[in-house]
């Protein structure tokens, strides 16, 4: 049987920079990115595909705000905004995907999961909302907003205006973990848990969906886990995790063990928004059994999969 590798495309691989966001310039990001994770495929691999989804949920939320001010319309939920990129994402990727593995004479299916994760209603986020969502608005417009859902929070941001907050909850569970695992069975190229999954909590009926952004990062590292791949690829912006990043004392990490790693986040090597939720996804991965974690760039992933670039962690 092949090795299933888990790959989490970053946003970097899907908008390119602030000029180029528009669907058709998302198209082309993904199309590059698709080049080198058909590099995983043609190496032999099994492949499964994670993708965040952070600027694309703004947009519909901006959308969403533009129509309700415009026409009234009803604002679109956090969870319809996840699953409908979770699909559109997911499209763009089969699509250049196979586009790509035929113009090399290899022959796969693809398949995108809409992917629901668990998490707790009791966990802490759900109490104080940190994780900043859609647009900025004015003091007025925030205040209508509050009237209409009077369960939403929101926090001033720099000067710049108020902005929605949402929680960050640990995800706990995959619901169509079968139905991926069946899929990769069967040897499809499966595009799951995009942007870190639509947030559902248990009810006596089933689930319920809730406001929340799930870290991707994280995500990733628990589907890993459940189908027990033994390799969990994060593509990046950067060919290699590094200690003082942009300073004259630089220092690239190459390989490395999980302890070693923990001591780097003791030290505070990490900022919070940036590379720690992709060293901390790497660092639950190996403890709950995975054999290794490879953090690059995408145009690295063919050599970093054959050990010749990247920051490897193990055990």
């Amino acid at each position: 049987m092949k090795d299933t590798v888990v790959v989490a495309v970053g946003g970097n691989s899907i908008i390119r920079d602030e000029a180029h966001k528009t669907v058709a310039d998302q198209y082309d990001s993904v199309a590059e990115t698709c080049k080198h994770l058909a590099d995983i495929v043609e190496a032999g691999f099994r492949l499964v595909i994670c993708h965040g989804n952070g600027p694309q949920v703004g947009f519909i939320l901006r959308r969403s705000a533009i129509a309700f001010d415009a026409a009234g319309l009803h604002e679109v939920p956090l969870s319809s905004c996840v699953a409908d990129t979770q699909g559109a994402i997911g499209f763009q990727i089969q699509q250049a995907l196979e586009i790509e593995l035929r113009s090399r004479g290899i022959h796969k299916k693809t398949a995108t999961i809409v992917t629901r994760v668990v998490v707790d209603a009791e966990d802490s986020g759900f109490q104080n909302p940190t994780k900043p969502i859609g647009s900025f608005f004015s003091r007025e417009k925030m205040e209508q907003m509050q009237q209409n859902y009077p369960d939403w929070k929101f926090v001033e941001d720099s000067g710049r205006g108020f902005r929605r907050v949402v929680a960050s909850p640990v995800p706990e569970e995959i619901v169509e973990l079968d139905v991926i695992t069946d899929m990769v069975d069967r040897d499809y190229i499966v595009i799951a848990c995009g942007g870190g999954g639509i947030p559902v909590v248990r009810c006596e009926n089933g689930f319920d969906a809730v406001d929340a952004v799930i870290d991707k990062d994280l995500a990733s590292a628990l589907l890993s886990e459940k189908i027990k791949a033994k390799r969990f690829i994060i593509s990046t912006g950067v060919q290699h995790v590094c200690l003082n990043f942009g300073q004259e004392n630089e220092k690239k990490l190459e390989e490395l063990g999980i302890d070693e790693l923990k001591q780097y986040v003791k030290e505070g090597h990490f900022a919070a928004g940036s590379m720690l939720p992709k060293i901390e996804a790497a660092i639950d991965f190996i403890e709950k059994g995975g054999e290794e974690v490879i953090i690059t760039a995408p145009e690295y992933l063919k050599d970093a999969v054959a050990h010749k670039t990247g920051t490897i962690v193990t055990k």
